[in-house]
């Protein structure tokens, strides 16, 4: 499976992101743990939350210092391990 590629992202209530992937995937992912911790400060300010962007379909960023990954973002959406998602990693150990 390639990678997964985030086609759209929207901000809701709570720390919440709803998200769609170009394999029809879509959910939402809550980040409010993150919230008010280091550089995640920048989300006290509501309105920053709400700024995300998606950056080349694998990424969520608010900033130059605020990103998420799309891998991690699926998984959490889909429930897969990242054996699940990235196979070779159980076929090759040099991946471990």
């Amino acid at each position: 499976m390639q990678s997964p590629k985030i086609i759209e992202a929207r901000p809701k209530d709570n720390f919440i992101i709803h998200i769609k992937f170009a394999d029809g995937v879509v959910g939402d992912v809550d980040l409010s743990h993150l919230a008010g911790k280091g550089v995640f400060t920048f989300w006290n300010q509501y309105e920053n939350f709400k700024n995300v962007s998606v950056i080349n379909g694998r990424w969520l960023a608010w900033s130059d210092e605020i990103d998420l990954d799309a891998d991690t973002l699926y998984l959490q959406i889909t429930g897969m391990t990242p054996a699940d998602l990235f196979p070779l990693i159980k076929e090759d150990p040099s991946y471990a």
